[in-house]
């Protein structure tokens, strides 16, 4: 996990499939376990102001380097509604208390708890912000606790992980850098500033302050930036011609740099970029998107609609039904392709 500089969790199925693609041994039941029992995994609010799962052995890195540009966002949010920031910090401090005091809870039970002793702008926001306790999950001090059937609760993060390092937002800025490049290297500042939400003036700086770790690089004419004990593995690697996978909606690989033209032919992003945020499952060939692919289930049975590009070879399309049968085991379903091919 440390290797993907996590990976995003909106929709917690897909975050699933992107941790069993990188890895295909791994099982629904050891994530669970992962995130829930051993807690080497943890859920929260990261980069982009979004969901993400991450090592908790780094939850202090992510919370600490993305902390103040999320409470900047915040704080314009609070405005528009009249919270003060002494209203906020007490909204937080509630709902810390609360989860000391009563374990895991749903964001309901906490607002019911936060709306005794809340003044009126931070009860207009709890009345209207989708995720209204969300100051405290970015402030680090809460984080998503085991479901309580369909409904996610939280939980105080000293409590469940233990106490955290002090990291200063420098420290921890400069170490998640060095994540990103390791996991989507060779990329430009740009491309962290789009992944982590940070301004393109502050990855200049944070690139700039790791120099001694980090080289530039070419790659077909576009110039970026690759952790120097990466370069030598970057330029001898080799994409083997028939690598395919099946990347499941949101994938962080499709989200890491901020020009996609490497990834996906300019007529065909709009079908896997589409409207509001959502990002398609793709079905990747060499590290590049030649179609997607959508589910349709029918009790223990799943159809995968899968619309290519363009035409493919036969060899192509049977490395696809050999991903899917593999997705089979991990989800436990009989996954089987069905093909069109659907040019923009």
């Amino acid at each position: 996990m440390r290797d993907t500089a996590g990976i995003q969790s909106q929709v917690m199925s897909a975050a699933e499939m992107s941790m069993w693609t990188r890895r295909q041994s791994t099982t629904r039941v050891e994530i669970q376990r992962a995130l829930w029992d051993t807690r080497d995994l943890v859920r929260t609010s990261a980069m982009r102001l979004t969901l993400h799962v991450i090592p908790a052995r780094d939850f202090a890195i992510y919370i600490e380097a993305l902390k103040p540009m999320a409470l900047v966002t915040l704080q314009r949010w609070h405005a528009r509604v009249g919270a003060k920031p002494g209203e906020v910090r007490g909204l937080i401090d509630t709902v810390v208390d609360s989860l000391r005091d009563q374990g895991p809870q749903t964001q309901q039970e906490l607002i019911a708890r936060a709306r005794r002793k809340a003044g009126k702008g931070v009860r207009t926001w709890l009345d209207h912000a989708w995720s209204a306790i969300r100051p405290a999950v970015i402030d680090g001090a809460i984080v998503y606790g085991p479901p309580r059937g369909a409904e996610a609760t939280f939980i105080h993060t000293d409590g469940w992980l233990g106490p955290q390092p002090r990291l200063s937002t420098d420290e921890a800025r400069a170490e998640l850098m060095r994540r990103f490049l390791s996991a989507f290297g060779p990329a430009s500042p740009h491309d962290f500033a789009r992944w982590s939400g940070l301004k393109t003036t502050e990855a200049k700086a944070i690139l700039t302050a790791i120099e001694r770790d980090v080289q530039e690089v070419d790659v077909d004419g576009a110039r970026g930036w690759a952790l120097r004990s990466d370069v030598a593995a970057i330029a001898s690697s080799r994409i083997e011609p028939d690598a395919v996978r099946l990347l499941p909606a949101f994938d962080s690989f499709l989200l890491a740099h901020a020009t996609k033209e490497h990834l996906v032919e300019r007529r065909f992003y709009e079908r896997v970029y589409r409207p509001q945020g959502w990002i398609s499952p793709t079905v990747l060939q060499r590290g590049r998107v030649i179609g997607v692919w959508f589910q349709q289930a029918a009790g223990r049975n799943v159809t995968l609609d899968v619309q290519l590009f363009k035409r493919a070879r036969p060899h192509v399309r049977e490395a696809i039904a050999a991903e899917a049968d593999a997705l089979g085991i991990f989800l436990g379903r009989r996954c089987t392709p069905r093909f069109t091919t659907t040019p923009g």
